[in-house]
């Protein structure tokens, strides 16, 4: 039809952005749908919950022509109907197919939005027939029939009603569109049917079916939108004022309160904002060299519009950053399905707690992190968890325990994937990197060699692949994305215990607070996320080793690394300086500078062409002066030197007071 495919690429976005929220909710409702088996009063509410989740997917579906979702959502929302209507009760092997059916919808979607192959639907469909049976009258739809006529036969409902709406770009300039004509739909009743047309004269509409007890006056007058109202079947109870169409529609509707933006747009706004950063820094450069020249009583106007300038610029920027938060439950809500079908697939017992849903991250952090996250999820189940048996024999409950937690800390989100299982043995990991020919440290591993071992690209405990894991590239991959994201994780495991992944990242990337350091004529700035403290040093309180240098700290040694020698830059001698505490436990590092300049809000440009890429160095910014500071990556730039340093503090730790 002429005309349809300009309209589906303007809808798409939309129809991918709903596809997400429903399917977050129908795993929210198989969850429970799961834990309620047996309580007919629990499993009608989420039984509910799914009808109308994939009843809303069909018709969006069909809006923007993806036949096999609408097809597979049709089918299951005919075994859902069963249930509803008493034909069927709740079974396992049914909860299995709803998981699986939305599972199947979850790649659909994925792969039209990626353009790939879409997954048949073939075999979900045929349990659903094996279930169902005879029972609702279940049957196939044709892929190229229209969905409408076979919804409104198959849904019983008072009266019926056809509503048309024809978008302008008037009415979207009032934020009117389709989107909001058919939540309030469904507000007052079941939509059985969405159908995009495209006219004569190439615009489209969209004719939705309703199906509600309520009377053609109560559709118009609820509802207030530009919509064109038809009775298309009603009870013999109505009085016979026969079909009526709503004319002169009103021009506005109930104001919504979400709005969707696209995130390149407000890429586009951060950049924005990151270009008055350098401007407001480069103004605060300039009126400081004019400050002796201005009267003081000028001076002061001047100094306090400044301020307000920096207070308005620092609230707007963290505006901007809230807009693109979301929830980390936008990660979390797979991964109990992950869980379930590992667990049933080894043979263990497995419980996985979710803390933190709420929390919330940048956008695009949430979309790097996923398959990290997935991967300690898997390795959980694969490796950490014991056999029931195993666990009984220990004193343990037979059913392990996996927690997935998320917090926020100041400008730093923490991504918690803990276990109670068996923990990692380090001196079998040790024996085994060294069979695969990598370096491993003299002794039994600590936590920090420990996850170097089981990061390095390669590396695997097991000898064959299976579904979880034994590829020996997942952990590398999981170490390289955290790293990429200027972020950082740590591994505490006990034996016999249980193992605890921490990540730690930033809440965005890019515009940061960072410390300002000096190292001769050159400044450099630390995310100061990754600063735990800033110390100063007298000259006579380090200590020389094996060419690495160390000083007391808090009733232990810490190895420090010089920025000046790092990069080659000539310092004058002083009997002071300052140090950048980074790093936790055993690869605690401090970084150390001529002074410390202070705290800044710095614009992050990330350096992504590789000839000019350098190891420690995660981009540069502009402080007002016109002059490149770089942004030191200080887990990079320390990563030899905390082991180093660590051989030299066993060597010396009786000399360090």
């Amino acid at each position: 039809m002429p005309g349809t495919d300009g309209f589906l690429n303007g809808f798409i976005d939309d129809y991918f952005s709903e596809c997400e929220e429903h399917l977050a909710g129908a795993t929210r409702a198989l969850l429970a749908l799961e834990e309620s088996m047996g309580d007919p009063a629990a499993e009608r509410g989420s039984i509910d919950e799914l009808f109308r989740i994939f009843h809303t997917l069909k018709g969006i579906s069909a809006m923007v022509e993806l036949r096999p979702a609408e097809d597979l959502a049709h089918h299951l929302e005919d075994y859902l109907r069963a249930i509803r209507e008493r034909d069927l009760v709740v079974s396992a092997d049914g909860v299995e197919l709803l998981i699986q059916g939305a599972q199947r919808l979850e790649q659909i979607v994925a792969a039209r939005r990626s353009e790939g192959p879409l997954p048949p639907i073939d075999d979900v469909v045929a349990r659903v027939a094996g279930i169902v049976g005879d029972h609702s009258g279940a049957r196939p739809v044709p892929a190229n029939s229209a969905p409408r006529s076979s919804a409104v036969a198959d849904v019983p409902a008072e009266r019926r009603w056809t509503c048309t709406f024809t978008p302008t770009r008037e009415l979207l300039a009032q934020g009117i569109g389709v989107d909001g004509i058919r939540k309030r739909l469904t507000e007052l009743g079941t939509i059985v049917a969405a159908v995009p047309e495209v006219r004569a004269d190439g615009g489209i509409a969209f004719q939705f079916t309703l199906s509600t007890p309520a009377a053609i006056d109560a559709v118009a007058a609820l509802f207030g939108m530009p919509v064109d109202v038809t009775a298309v079947q009603e009870a013999a109870a109505r009085d016979s004022a026969g079909p009526r169409t709503i004319s002169d529609p009103p021009s506005s509707t109930a104001p919504s309160h979400v709005v969707r933006v696209d995130l390149t747009r407000l890429d586009e706004l951060m950049r924005n904002v990151g270009d008055l950063v350098i401007s407001r820094a480069r103004l605060t450069e300039t009126l400081a060299r004019v400050e002796r020249h201005v009267p003081p009583v000028e001076w002061r106007d001047v100094h306090d519009n400044a301020a307000a300038i920096d207070r308005q610029l620092r609230t707007l920027r963290e505006g901007i950053m809230r807009v693109r938060l979301v929830p980390i439950g936008e990660i979390f809500r797979r991964m109990p399905f992950v869980v379930r079908d590992l667990a049933r697939e080894s043979g263990k017992k497995v419980t996985l707690n979710l803390h933190g849903q709420s929390t919330e991250i940048d956008k695009y952090l949430i979309e790097r992190m996923m398959d990290p996250v997935l991967h300690l999820v898997r390795n959980a189940v694969s490796h950490g968890i014991e056999p029931s048996e195993t666990r009984v024999a220990n004193g343990k409950r037979p059913e392990g325990t996996i927690t997935l937690s998320a917090s926020t800390a100041g400008e730093t989100v923490v991504i918690e994937v803990a276990d109670d299982g068996g923990g990692i043995d380090a001196a079998a990991v040790a024996s085994r990197a060294r069979a695969a020919g990598l370096p491993v440290p003299a002794g039994t591993p600590d936590a920090a060699a420990l996850l170097a071992l089981l990061c390095a690209p390669g590396f695997s405990t097991k000898d064959d692949a299976d579904r979880a894991s034994g590829r020996g590239v997942g952990m590398a991959v999981v170490k390289q994305t955290i790293e990429q994201l200027s972020g950082t994780m740590t591994l505490e495991t006990e034996p016999g215990v249980g193992t605890r992944f921490l990540m730690q990242l930033p809440l965005t990337l890019a515009i940061a607070d960072a410390l300002i350091g000096r190292v001769g004529t050159e400044s450099f700035a630390i995310p100061q996320v990754a600063v735990r403290e800033v110390i100063e040093v007298a000259g006579a309180d380090v200590r020389s080793i094996e060419r690495n240098e160390i000083i007391p700290y808090r009733d232990r040694a810490l190895p420090i690394v010089r920025l000046g020698r790092l990069f080659g830059i000539d310092a004058a001698p002083s009997d002071r300086f300052h140090v950048f505490v980074v790093g936790t436990g055993e690869s605690e590092v401090g970084l150390a500078v001529d002074r410390i300049v202070g705290q800044r809000e710095i614009v992050v440009r990330a350096i992504v062409d590789p000839l000019v890429r350098v190891e420690g160095v995660s981009g540069a910014t502009d402080l007002g002066d016109g002059r490149v500071v770089l942004i030191l990556d200080p887990v990079k730039l320390t990563r030899g030197a905390a082991a180093v340093g660590r051989r030299a503090i066993t060597a010396i730790r009786a000399h360090v007071r």
